[in-house]
């Protein structure tokens, strides 16, 4: 609810901020173009709530991030980041300009009309900032994997012993580059080298990063959920405190509604009569629902608990552990059913991942 005398719309760049104003008792609208420095943001806030305070502050979430926020939220004033896709913009505009967007924020605020998202502590975004760097180690040794291999493929070699990318393999890619490659060429194996060398920093890169998650994960604010989350199959360490991180506060969501926030939910075109789904909506966190769907990729085999399973049952309370084992089972079930009814893999393990969001959030919200 607006409670403030006046609303403060900023439109944040980063290297320039327009400011606009609104005086809700007098109508007066004060617009100013600002430096990014967050103290002279502060000051010009203060400035305000002296002769029209108080005020509500109100920017779009983006690259420039929180501290903003945080800052002004520490001077004494209210303030609120702005989900941008939420955001309720005319249809026949056709201007924007900072201006507009500065007096738009404004405006919406005035009218109770913004969809904040949750502004996190300087801790929950330093591990987010974590989680984050390990997602970009996995892409670059992913595509560092795939040149190497797709490399290898274009001489005619495939390797054909098993699992790719352990022990057995190296040394295939060693014995591969001593006996055959220099036969292709010094520009072919210049090329391999460097590839070579690639995956090695890039495997070396995540597995540093893997080890401060782990340590983080077992002694910060998400040890207990993520230990929670753990009890369902496809969530280890690194996954649970990812989720636990990247969704936040769970408690703000529920059973029902963590589907389509994460958007796991099918989208829709409907009128009168006529009803038209699609896709899944793939709004929300796009780190968090990649998780849910390659998780949920390992509820489609047998289910039988093992070491690995009873351990991490064994870090979480027992009604946690025995709430993860119906999870499991559930799951599984539903895999079956699934797959009976011939439905897409694909199609399949997405609706598998919705139902797995509800049951991270009934474990996540657990008092014990």
């Amino acid at each position: 609810m607006f409670i403030d005398r006046t609303s403060v719309g900023l439109d944040v760049h980063a290297r320039s901020v327009r400011a606009a104003a609104i005086d809700s008792v007098t109508g007066e609208l004060i617009e100013r173009s600002i430096s990014p420095v967050t103290e002279q943001i502060v000051a010009f806030v203060d400035e305000l709530a002296v002769d029209h305070g108080p005020v509500l502050v109100t920017y779009e979430a983006g690259p420039t991030g929180y501290g903003l926020a945080r800052a002004v939220l520490a001077a004494g004033h209210r303030c609120q980041v702005a989900a941008p896709s939420k955001l309720l913009r005319p249809a026949g505009d056709r201007v924007k300009t900072d201006r507009r967007d500065a007096l738009l924020l404004a405006r919406l605020a005035r009218n109770d009309d913004i969809v904040a998202v949750t502004i996190p502590t300087v801790a929950a975004e330093s591990a987010r900032d974590l989680v984050r760097a390990r997602e970009d180690a996995r892409m670059v040794l992913m595509a560092g994997r795939h040149r190497l291999s797709k490399l290898l493929l274009r001489h005619g070699h495939v390797y054909d012993g098993g699992q790719a990318w352990t022990g057995k393999h190296d040394a295939w890619l060693r014995r591969t580059r001593k006996d055959h490659l220099p036969l292709a060429g010094s520009g072919t194996l210049a090329a391999f080298d460097d590839a070579y060398d690639a995956v090695g920093h890039a495997l070396a890169r995540r597995d540093r990063l893997d080890a401060m998650i782990t340590e983080q994960a077992a002694d910060s604010e998400f040890t207990a959920v993520t230990r929670r989350l753990g009890c369902l199959r496809g969530i280890s360490t690194t996954t649970g405190f990812a989720l636990a991180v990247e969704i936040g506060d769970l408690q703000r969501l529920t059973g029902a509604t963590i589907g389509s926030y994460l958007g796991l939910v099918p989208s829709e075109s409907s009128s009168g009569a006529s009803r038209m789904q699609g896709g899944i909506t793939k709004t929300g966190n796009s780190h968090a629902r990649r998780l849910l769907i390659e998780a949920a990729w390992h509820h489609k085999p047998l289910y039988q608990p093992g070491k690995t399973m009873q351990d991490r049952w064994a870090l979480a309370p027992a009604t946690a552990a025995a709430r993860g084992d119906a999870g499991n089972r559930r799951l599984h079930r539903r895999w079956d059913i699934l797959t009976a009814h011939k439905k897409r893999h694909t199609v399949a393990n997405t609706a598998i991942a919705r139902e797995l969001a509800g049951w991270c959030w009934s474990l996540a919200v657990m008092d014990h």
